[in-house]
């Protein structure tokens, strides 16, 4: 999908910031909203991550950040019947702390010296518990960004970009990034906001293609909007990379639009920027990092299943 139309869908905003997005469901549709997932590694794992606001859309009053949503279904033409439809969006990208006032995304969610002024970075867009979208989060847990450190936006290559904060974060943790090669067949997970809804995890993928030196390929149940989601190997859950762009989100039904559902070894697959493309560029940390987690014995089964997932310290 062209990232100008993701963006009218989306945000509405003036700027193109991609060319290719991430979006299609591969296999079952393995999303899961933040009150499914048991085991609180994962649940720790997500509270690392952010959702891209546009400026215009969050609005400070006291205490509370008030976020501009809308229904996600109705507003996109989709059919009544597909997952989410009755959540809200807002988000028109995903992200994920790296240092303490240091976030990254992809290159074409964060694009310029003006799209970093135009750009909040939002902690808590999730639902915790059985309910509806969050229209609001504290003020404290929405940060500013104060400079694009750098970026890169290549089309059939790595798409990654970092921004330093307003201030270091509080409350959140740096996740800890993969110093490894991915391979092929190796398990994956990825957290983010697909669409612009609240937060998701969603298991269940596999890497298809690690041959390119600046991404790898893999089958993630990812949408526009998921573009700058951290995707997570299965096995030891440390970063592999930032997911950056894909098959399309939709197809016509009728009147109404629904999810397109690939084999799960069909379509052309989801692009992964890898970490050796961007981590070298991300000033040297002067705080602790998220504990680095061992295994995840059958991660994909029981985290689809809302079970407990249980991290062996090993590494």
């Amino acid at each position: 999908m062209n990232k100008l139309l993701l963006a009218v869908l989306l945000c509405l905003a003036t700027s193109v910031r991609a060319q290719i997005d991430p979006n299609t469901i591969y296999g079952d549709d393995d999303r899961l909203d933040l009150y499914q997932v048991k085991d609180t590694k994962v649940l720790a794992l997500a509270d690392s991550t952010v959702a891209l606001f546009e400026a215009s859309k969050v609005t400070l009053d006291g205490a509370t950040a008030k976020l501009a949503v809308s229904s996600y279904g109705a507003d996109m033409g989709l059919c009544k019947e597909e997952r989410f439809y009755e959540q809200k969006n807002g988000a028109f990208c995903s992200g994920f702390l790296v240092a303490p006032d240091i976030m990254a995304s992809a290159g074409h969610c964060v694009t310029s010296d003006e799209s970093c002024a135009s750009v909040r970075f939002v902690f808590g867009f999730g639902i915790k518990g059985d309910g509806g979208t969050p229209e609001s989060v504290p003020a404290s847990e929405v940060y500013s960004c104060a400079k694009l450190l750098g970026r890169l936006q290549d089309g059939t290559g790595a798409d990654w970009s970092l921004s330093k904060l307003d201030r270091p974060v509080t409350g959140h943790k740096p996740l800890s990034l993969s110093k490894t090669a991915i391979n092929n067949g190796d398990p994956v997970f990825v957290i983010g906001h697909p669409a612009g809804l609240p937060t998701k995890v969603a298991g269940g993928a596999t890497v298809r293609d690690a041959s390119n030196p600046g991404f790898f390929r893999t089958n993630t149940d990812t949408y526009g909007g998921n573009s700058g989601s951290a995707v997570f190997n299965a096995k030891s859950g440390l970063v592999e990379g930032i997911l950056v762009r894909g098959e399309m989100d939709y197809e016509q039904k009728g009147d109404c639009r629904v999810s397109k559902v690939c084999p799960i070894d069909g379509c052309r697959g989801e692009d992964v920027t890898k970490v050796s493309a961007w981590a070298g560029n991300i000033p040297a940390p002067g705080a602790t990092r998220v504990a680095q987690v061992g295994a995840l014995p059958e991660f994909v089964a029981k985290l689809n299943s809302g079970a407990a997932v249980t991290f062996d310290s090993a590494r």
